[in-house]
């Protein structure tokens, strides 16, 4: 699809620029996030939310603007801006993690897999981390080994450990907090996902790949 700029609200835009989710595309939305100056920009899978103040800035200058950005192409950070402070530069995150989540055997079995298979098939791969959102530190990264099913439990369980790594739908990540989830768990990490006083804050940033090494 053509990306499509649409009000949301009285004070921001939402950019679609894409119907199915794709890297690429996420890694545009995260692009167009970071050099919106006008106020915050919330990226997601396919889209980005950008905001502004319309006591200083009128809507059709800020629609304007964010039309600028996006005509300029989902690589343009890399390939025209390369030096400039805010691009996006990935890190590799290494999660250290023992596989011993209560949903481990369970989502071996859906898999036609033995446990060890799981571990492997999971921690042999590099994620993306596409966006950050649900708790501070939490990142949606992507994307499973398509040989992995893992739907969504079918009641939430009311309180899941910080630190557990779940799975669900061709994604993984790690709980920050204790907190209500319905992620399949197939294991836990000491790791902390977030500190407020610590410079970053999260352990992943959005764009970072990520992989985890079991212990």
């Amino acid at each position: 699809m053509n990306p499509r700029i649409t009000a949301f609200g009285d004070s921001a835009l939402m950019a679609e620029l894409g119907e199915v989710f794709d890297e690429s595309v996420a890694a545009w939305a995260r692009t167009l996030a970071l050099f919106w100056d006008l106020g915050p920009a919330v990226p997601a899978y396919t889209s980005v939310v950008v905001s502004f103040d319309p006591d200083q800035v009128d809507a059709e200058i800020a629609e304007r603007k964010l039309r600028d950005l996006v005509d300029r192409g989902p690589t343009y950070v890399y390939e025209a801006e390369p030096d400039k402070p805010h691009a996006i530069r990935t890190r590799l995150v290494e999660i250290p993690t023992r596989y011993d989540g209560p949903d481990l055997d369970d989502v071996a079995t859906r898999s036609g897999m033995s446990r060890d298979e799981l571990i492997r098939v999971h921690s042999e791969r590099e994620y993306s981390a596409i966006f950050l959102g649900f708790l501070p530190g939490w990142a949606y990264c992507a994307r499973l080994d398509p040989r992995i099913i893992a739907t969504r439990l079918p009641s939430p369980r009311p309180r899941v450990p910080a630190g557990s790594v779940g799975v669900v739908d061709g994604q993984t990540g790690v709980y920050p907090y204790p907190s209500p989830g319905g992620w399949r768990l197939i294991g836990s990490t000491e790791a902390v996902m977030f500190d407020a006083n610590r410079s970053p804050a999260s352990l992943i940033r959005a764009g970072d790949r990520v992989r985890f090494v079991p212990r």
